[in-house]
């Protein structure tokens, strides 16, 4: 399905200059960004970085081309190299779509689309238009965000007004598939117990949003819902002496938020839960459970001090509760954030974060000593956009 999407969105773009009559006609725009981070821990490697002993291994770099050949329609693409520690290092697409919209109360695009769940996925892959460097990671893990992102399918959207007195309500309904990239952050574990899922895990997903955008300027209160069907993905060991399988049950992720930003103020807050049921079967071995429960939340709030510095905060909170009892069960993460805009090509962030919990971010490989259960997580980024 993914490689016919793709190749409809290749012909699209390619056909586009034969029928318009000049480059300007089209309306091309291409921008994108680049960014460098460097990460510090007082006490454990995080984010599969040697970062207790300063890692700058955080690169990435972004180019988007958008067209627009009628008044309805818009086409674009976006590509992403990416490294962070042993994640990454390759160029993906993050996106590729065309986008049709009828009037404002239905529009339609396809192709690698991104997924319009939760308050930020649609936005978490355009660094420069958001304060943290970290977004909060028990909703959106860095290490998947390749996976989590964006769809192969299709998104209906549009606006409903609902009178002066009621404000406005979006919905936007998708469906199509998902893949899990055999390199995504949910397989570290696994990688390091000696197994590898060549194809990654894929399936059918489907879901929903609301967005109410209420009376009260500024302030919108939504909810989502993703239902990602049965997927499945073949298992290999490292040394080749057995296979198996890993098969994921329909699983739906509930995501509920608030947003409210007026003037200098923005503040926010989300709460999604996480529940996975599935089996591990290996040749030769008993099948294992999958099993877990996780639920995440956070609240954050940022003030634009200045015209070029804005400062924020926010506490972000995640629990296993199939764990057992322990810093293994949790990730408690306060964040104080810091962004300075030197113009509107140039721009530099600090972050300092105060982590209880192993429960997020961390694998075992590169802590052969053991987790401690607190750790202090320092970031620093400069990045430059066009």
């Amino acid at each position: 399905m993914k490689r016919i999407l793709v190749g409809a969105m290749a012909l699209i773009l390619g056909a586009i200059p034969a029928s318009a009559q000049s480059l300007e006609d089209l309306n091309i725009q291409i921008h994108g960004y680049a960014t460098q981070g460097f990460l510090y821990t007082t006490q454990n490697n995080m984010l599969t970085t040697s970062s207790s002993n300063g890692s700058p291994a955080w690169t990435e770099a972004v180019i988007n081309v958008g067209a627009q050949p009628t008044p309805k329609l818009r086409v674009g693409v976006q590509g992403r190299y990416f490294l962070l520690g042993n994640y990454g290092n390759a160029i993906t697409l993050d996106w590729a779509a065309a986008d049709y919209k009828f009037n404002e109360k239905l529009g339609v695009r396809f192709g690698k689309v991104k997924t319009p769940s939760g308050l930020f996925n649609e936005t978490q892959d355009i660094d420069p238009s958001y304060m943290w460097s970290l977004l909060p990671q028990g909703i959106y893990p860095i290490s998947s965000r390749n996976s989590t992102l964006a769809h192969f399918g299709g998104v209906v959207y549009g606006t409903l007004k609902l009178g002066q007195s009621f404000g406005k309500l979006e919905y936007r309904g998708w469906g199509g598939e998902r893949v899990i990239g055999t390199d995504d952050g949910y397989f570290v574990n696994q990688k390091e117990a000696g197994l590898n899922l060549p194809n990654g895990l894929s399936g059918v997903t489907l879901g929903a949003a609301l967005h109410w955008r209420t009376p009260l300027a500024g302030l919108m209160i939504g909810a989502s819902d993703g239902k990602d069907e049965k997927w499945s993905s073949v298992l290999t060991a490292g040394n080749g002496t057995f296979t198996g399988g890993e098969t994921i049950n329909p699983l739906n992720q509930p995501n509920y938020f608030v947003h409210y930003e007026k003037n200098k103020v923005m503040l926010a807050g989300e709460y999604n839960r996480l529940p996975v049921s599935g089996v591990l079967t290996l040749t030769g071995l008993p099948t294992t459970p999958l099993h877990i429960d996780q639920r995440a939340w956070y609240g954050m709030a940022s003030y634009k001090v200045t015209e070029k510095f804005t400062a924020g905060v926010y506490d972000s909170q995640t629990v296993e509760h199939h764990a057992a009892l322990g810093a293994a069960r949790h990730s408690l993460d306060w964040a104080i954030s810091g962004r300075y805009d030197f113009n509107q090509f140039l721009y530099a962030k600090a972050e300092q974060h105060f982590i209880a919990g192993t429960y997020l971010s961390y694998d075992t490989a590169l802590n052969p000593g053991g987790l401690k259960p607190t750790t202090k997580l320092t970031i620093l980024k400069v990045g430059v956009s066009f």
